[in-house]
């Protein structure tokens, strides 16, 4: 590359969501570069988990990434409950008539179907330990400048997307943040029953408790107090498993085991729109969201799609005005609503409060007893859609 490059498309940030996006536009008609401040591979030991929607392997698919994918462990149903009191909701991919509601893989694996096929990739430009730094605007192109360990470079670009969630989205834009007060504990466990691809939602006063099934045994988010968190990832294994076994109960048996154990705490970030013309926010740029349901990652890769999906419908200038206003309005309804989902969640169930016990119980058997109500859920955290 050139000290002072242009291309079509700029994308900040090379995740899952940036990655998409690059594959995506990878079709011909623009030249992209997707630029990562963290070069190099995925680590293998990488304790991440995901839980992908069934829509969202639709897209992987269509970028040619699935297949590539491996372990993949499907979701064929999920159990939802609260602790100590009555109600609960079952949610089964055979009531919507698809393969899985979703699919659990590892992170790195993830990242890893995604790099080989940027290596394969015509159209796209990979700028790996790149920091963008300041952007300047004109009329028809945003100029950012790239800091490596040796040289600094301008690119200059006529649509540029971020979608790493960090110090360059909140230089473009206002981003409101909500702290929950809460840490999310991951961890790999193992239990004495097998998990037939059964996902369980368990709510309890503190914050929700997820498995996941994933290989033979369970990915776990377990939803604390910050103090709680760090004293559950310091216990002994033993220690910790019994504490696990009083919050979930006993629907998969006895645990048996526990590795990975790992906290970080949460809030909720939205972004507003960029105050930098030419520029759209993407995934956790544009907002981060409570793990409860699993709707962040799969709300970001919807974001890249449809974006890409924009700027082939507008052919000529992906950075025009057209666009913009565009993918503004096609993803206005499922952004809010993945934000409010999500948000009502945390406060309607991490709590004990007698009415809303009563009120959350009514909920999830209402849920689970009208299945077009039900079907329309599912669909929604499936697609971002009810229909």
């Amino acid at each position: 590359m050139t000290a002072d490059a242009r291309r079509d498309v700029v994308i900040v940030g090379g995740g899952p969501v940036g990655a998409a996006l690059a594959l995506a536009l990878d079709d011909g008609e623009c030249s992209v570069l997707l630029a990562e401040a963290r070069g190099g591979p995925s680590r293998e030991d990488d304790p991440r988990t995901l839980a992908l929607s069934f829509g969202s392997r639709l897209i992987l698919e269509r970028l040619g990434v699935w297949g590539e994918i491996a372990p993949v462990t499907p979701i064929e149903s999920i159990h939802v409950s609260h602790r100590g009191a009555f109600g609960r909701a079952v949610l089964a991919a055979t009531e919507t008539g698809v393969a899985a509601l979703g699919y659990v893989v590892s992170y790195a694996a993830l990242r890893s179907a995604l790099n080989s096929r940027l290596q394969r990739a015509l159209n796209v430009t990979l700028l790996p330990d790149s920091r963008a730094g300041q952007l300047a605007a004109g009329l028809d192109s945003v100029c950012v400048q790239f800091e490596d360990n040796a040289a600094r470079r301008a690119v200059h670009s006529r649509l540029l997307v971020i979608a790493d969630g960090g110090a360059t989205s909140q230089a473009v834009t206002r981003v409101t943040v909500r702290d929950y007060g809460q840490s999310a504990i991951v961890a790999n466990v193992s239990a004495s029953h097998p998990h037939l691809n059964r996902a369980f939602e368990r709510f309890t006063p503190e914050g929700p408790l997820a498995l996941l099934p994933r290989e033979g045994g369970f990915a776990l988010v377990w939803t604390t107090g910050p103090e709680s968190a760090q004293l559950l990832c310091s216990l002994p294994a033993g220690t910790f498993l019994m504490r696990l076994q009083a919050a979930f109960g006993g629907r998969v048996g006895s645990f048996t085991g526990v590795e990975k154990r790992a906290a970080f705490p949460l809030a909720l970030r939205v972004a507003e729109p960029p105050a930098v013309a030419r520029t759209i926010l993407l995934g956790n740029a544009a907002q981060t969201l409570h793990p409860v349901a699993g709707q962040g990652l799969n709300l970001g890769l919807r974001d890249a799609w449809e974006l890409a999906e924009c700027v082939r419908a507008h052919h000529g200038d992906p950075g025009c005005s057209a666009v913009l206003a565009a993918y503004s309005g096609r993803r206005r309804g499922d952004r809010s609503s993945g934000v409010f989902l999500t948000d009502a969640l945390v406060h309607v169930f991490s709590n004990d409060r007698l009415l809303l016990r009563w009120l959350r119980g009514c909920g999830l058997t209402f849920l689970d007893c009208l299945p077009p109500v039900k079907r329309a859920f599912m669909h929604q955290m499936m697609f971002g859609r009810p229909f």
